[in-house]
């Protein structure tokens, strides 16, 4: 990307994006000062947010600019010298100490008072302009705003103006994406600058960033990275006429303990539709019925199966979907057996409370034995003897210690899930809404992923993982689009418009 190349607006992605946490994106920020003259990158991102502005704006003719202690506010500045060019009516606020800004910074304000911008040290009476820009903190905030800067995080949500956030919305952790206190500015738009971070898009992330935005300063920003955002799965033709359905693997999915056959069924059906050449359902509730009149291509397999080694050892087998207690019994064949295994719901509850199961999952591991686990924040919480908050307060680390402690591929599921693979690498899903808070809808997420994975048995578990997640969330979005948006998708309704998206 060109210095002066718009910026690009990141979701719903069309590709894989790499992530930067902190970190990285500090080195990287220091190599291209080392490569530039003086301000010469405050000039560019100054100049990627005017056009911002103008892009998505175009009726506004006046901005007020928040500026910090810091190189954010030295950016914000930059973008309001430039729209007073534009014919627009420019306003400063300087919430920090000009004589200890950063040389950056310092130049920019100096800049401004030369072409005659207003600055002022407090906040006005009205929040009378078109535009807001934010930026009172950014990157290297670590702890709540506090003072006048907290003051103006408030402020800036009760203007009921649009916002666009430098970098990254004030207030909210870069690569967490919790808040640092009570409150973090919610923006309009967020430019995130050189980087992606990881926070924009997990935890309180996608409530506080509106719309994202790249300008990576006309820097060659590394594309490989340890963090990723998740693309779209490419697309896949048909299978040779000469397939059958044998090639596309089998599934046994094991579940529905007594009142939850429900659950089992969903997760079966979520594999069928995903692809799945046979699904075979085992429920743990002898007495259920076991016919499905939604489905009745699935084939009822009895609880003896599952003490046949050989029969396991060529399927892909997903169990926990409304286990019960009943599950923890049958989870030591499905570790020593199974090709691939897929853990939800009741499974993970019954390893988290059984050491000899952990040491069983983590047998399995040694032995090159893939796994999944699909936790929800309580779930992984239980598994690392942390409560849900504990987990949520820090999601990137949970999962990736998850992925660590039994080596294995974690999906810890929530606002901007995460899949975080044995190595450390770790992907976060952009994709999903509000509508996926309903009750099924995990199961459906863990049959489709079983059901994907039957289809590719060798394909790397956490790629199927976040393929099956990106598509999950898609299809919830899509439903957003619709006029009259649902407050919620039935779990089955869901698996429909999964489906009908392109394979």
């Amino acid at each position: 990307m060109k210095a002066d190349d718009a910026p690009v607006s990141v979701l719903p992605p069309e590709a894989s994006w790499p992530v930067f946490d902190s970190a990285g994106t500090r080195a990287l920020e220091r190599q291209a000062l080392a490569r530039h003259p003086p301000h010469a990158l405050m000039a560019c991102a100054g100049r990627a947010l005017a056009r911002l502005a103008l892009a998505t704006q175009p009726a506004a003719r006046s901005v007020l600019a928040l500026a910090g202690p810091g190189n954010n506010g030295g950016d914000a500045v930059v973008a309001a010298r430039l729209l007073q060019a534009c014919g627009w009516q420019a306003r400063i606020v300087l919430l920090g100490d000009a004589a200890r800004l950063p040389d950056d910074a310092a130049w920019a304000l100096a800049q401004a008072r030369a072409d005659g911008l207003p600055v002022s040290d407090t906040l006005p009476m009205n929040a009378d302009a078109d535009l807001m820009i934010d930026g009172l903190l950014g990157l290297g905030s670590t702890r709540a705003p506090d003072g006048p800067l907290a003051d103006a995080v408030r402020w800036l949500n009760q203007a009921g103006r649009p916002v666009i956030a430098v970098d990254l919305p004030t207030g909210l952790d870069a690569d967490r994406g919790t808040l640092l206190g009570d409150e973090a500015v919610r923006a309009t738009h967020t430019l995130s600058l050189l980087t992606l971070k990881p926070g924009l898009f997990t935890a309180e992330g996608r409530d506080h960033t509106g719309r994202v935005w790249l300008h990576t300063l006309g820097e060659a920003v590394p594309e490989v990275s340890s963090c990723r955002l998740v693309g779209p799965p490419p697309a896949e033709g048909l299978a040779p006429h000469s397939a059958h359905k044998g090639r596309f693997g089998d599934v046994l999915v094991v579940a529905g303990a007594p009142g939850m056959a429900g659950a089992a069924r969903l997760a079966a059906r979520a594999a069928l539709a995903a692809g799945a050449g046979r699904v075979y359902l085992c429920l743990l509730d002898p007495a259920a019925a076991w016919s499905d009149d939604l489905a009745p291509e699935l084939m009822h397999r009895p609880l003896a199966d599952l003490q046949q080694p050989k029969a396991l050892a060529a399927r892909t087998v997903l169990c926990g979907c409304g286990g019960g207690e009943a599950v923890a019994a049958w989870l030591p064949p499905l570790f020593a057996h199974a090709a691939r295994l897929v853990l939800d719901a009741d499974a993970l509850n019954a390893i988290a409370s059984d050491s000899q199961l952990q040491q069983g999952l983590a047998a399995r591991a040694r032995r090159g034995l893939p796994s999944v686990l699909t936790p929800h924040p309580l779930e992984a919480g239980r598994l690392l003897g942390q409560t849900a908050a504990q987990v949520q307060a820090d999601r990137p680390a949970a999962a990736r210690e998850l992925a660590r402690r039994f080596a294995l591929t974690v999906v810890l599921k929530g606002s901007g899930t995460l899949v975080a693979a044995p190595d450390g690498s770790l992907q976060i899903n952009p994709s999903g809404n509000s509508l996926l808070a309903a009750a099924g809808t995990g199961d459906v997420l863990a049959g489709w992923l079983a059901g994907d994975w039957s289809r590719a048995p060798g394909r790397a578990p956490q790629d199927v993982a976040a393929a099956a997640v990106f598509r999950h969330g898609a299809a919830a979005d899509r439903a957003a689009l619709q006029p009259a948006r649902p407050p919620s998708l039935r779990a089955s309704e869901l698996l429909e418009r999964m489906r009908s998206l392109s394979h």
